[in-house]
């Protein structure tokens, strides 16, 4: 079967999308508003862009009706965010943030999340995440309009955090310890417990 894009409703073309680019690491994003509320809410279009220099990326869709999603308006206004990575410990926690919470509710507050300072941005931390990016914003690209419109969001990561449990005794980090979870279709996640190793090739 062969799927048109151009010929698609908008939401059978996420579904499809979301159905076969699988696993998505999950991008939970902190940021702070101008008035001083944390702001916390997942994304699972996310991933790394490169290390030279060290750039991630996300990408926040359109409310419903439109507009900004908060994550996106507070890195517009002040140009910083921290990714917290997801594991299977705070999974509850990160799915209880993607409520439709109000702008000026903390969803630190309203998920249990504890915020802890970070080193150089101004938006807090979540404190039980094992491993956190702390960026500046480089670009945003609006690559859509109205409802579900795309909105690219580049992040220079100026910090990096990962809690030592998550390490073995010469500092590197372990993902059996980490165990992050990933974003699969529907209402579907995965967890990364099974892992297979593969010796890179030679001509």
């Amino acid at each position: 079967m062969q799927f048109d894009p151009s010929t698609m409703a908008g939401n059978d073309l996420y579904r499809t999308m979301i159905q076969l680019i699988t696993p998505r690491p999950i991008a939970w994003v902190s940021t702070l508003s101008n008035a001083g509320v944390p702001n916390l809410a997942p994304f699972s279009y996310f991933n790394a862009v490169g290390s030279n220099p060290p750039t991630l990326m996300f990408c926040p869709a359109n409310r419903p009706d439109g507009g900004k999603k908060d994550t996106l308006a507070n890195i517009e206004q002040n140009g910083e965010f921290v990714v917290n990575i997801v594991t299977s410990d705070v999974v509850d926690a990160m799915n209880q943030s993607s409520a439709n919470y109000e702008s000026d509710v903390s969803e630190f507050e309203s998920c249990g999340m504890t915020p802890a300072d970070s080193s150089i941005v101004k938006p807090p931390r979540v404190a039980e995440s094992k491993a956190q990016f702390e960026c500046k914003l480089h670009t945003v690209l609006n690559l859509g309009t109205g409802p579900g419109g795309s909105n690219l969001v580049l992040g220079r990561i100026v910090a990096i955090h990962v809690a030592d449990e998550v390490l073995d005794a010469e500092g590197k980090i372990q993902p059996g310890l980490l165990d992050t979870i990933g974003r699969m279709g529907g209402l579907s996640y995965s967890k990364t417990t099974e892992r297979f190793e593969l010796n890179r090739p030679s001509v």
